[in-house]
């Protein structure tokens, strides 16, 4: 190789961008359906905002009823969806639903990812650890445990976890609020899809269970394309069309 020719290929090494979590490449297989993934807390009526705009599009759409009683558990529920779909699918999660879909992720039906101010493990990591680095929401210290399952007091729940939500929507999305092990939160993935599949991430700017911050590094260690809302938690209650709009953009879609 000339010394020139050395030269050339050094600078062009130097100008390219670094991305030590994935190369991601631009969307490039248009999907058919959409798998939707609750989190903690909640169950599949928390999409229901989200889902019509979606179906309007043409999108086929399951929502995951999330059996929250272990991790594996989890995975399986949103393994037989995945089975269920017929061509490319948008995989989209809430909050620890993140958690299922960076292990799940991996499936060759999977064309993307979506995160809903969501959890993004890394392969066998101690996500517990990692999220101590950043200050706690206060939603935490409304958690009450019983029998190893955990929910969320009605006063937390309305004010921080619903937080951005009407209030009578919030009630009722606290009447079926879903009894979560405490166990789930300390499981650790063996797949981080994430760092192999296109991510895209909606970071919910008031967020009183996950700290914004988080969710910002998180964002950002996966290349996701990003955008921010002025929400809580819950911002696929409060704000669908967003949130929609992101997924419709993750399945080659036209927005709404």
């Amino acid at each position: 190789m000339s010394l020139w020719r050395s030269l050339f290929v050094a600078a062009s090494l130097l100008a390219a961008p670094l991305n030590l979590a994935h190369a991601q490449t631009p969307q490039t297989v248009k999907a058919k359906n959409v798998v939707l993934v609750h989190g903690a807390w909640a169950d599949g009526s928390s999409w229901s905002e989200v889902i019509p705009i979606l179906q309007a599009a043409g999108l086929h759409v399951t929502a995951v009823q999330n059996p929250l009683s272990s991790l594996s558990d989890s995975v399986e529920a949103t393994k037989r969806a995945l089975a269920e779909q017929d061509g490319p699918t948008v995989l989209v999660a809430h909050s620890w639903g993140g958690t299922v879909i960076s292990q799940v992720g991996t499936d060759s039906k999977v064309t993307g990812l979506v995160y809903v101010a969501a959890r993004a493990p890394d392969t066998n990591e101690d996500f517990v650890a990692l999220s101590k680095q950043f200050p706690a929401g206060p939603a935490r210290a409304g958690i009450v445990e019983r029998d190893g399952y955990t929910k969320l007091s009605e006063e937390a729940f309305l004010k921080y976890f619903a937080n951005g939500v009407k209030p009578a929507q919030a009630k009722e999305l606290y009447a079926v609020q879903w009894p979560t092990a405490a166990s789930i939160f300390a499981g650790r993935t063996t797949e981080a899809a994430w760092r192999s599949k296109p991510s895209w991430y909606a970071v919910s700017k008031n967020d009183y269970t996950i700290n914004p911050d988080f969710e910002r590094f998180l964002a950002k260690r996966m290349n996701a394309t990003t955008i921010e809302l002025d929400a809580g938690h819950l911002s696929l209650v409060s704000h669908p069309k967003e949130v929609a709009n992101l997924i419709l953009d993750a399945a080659g879609y036209p927005r709404s």
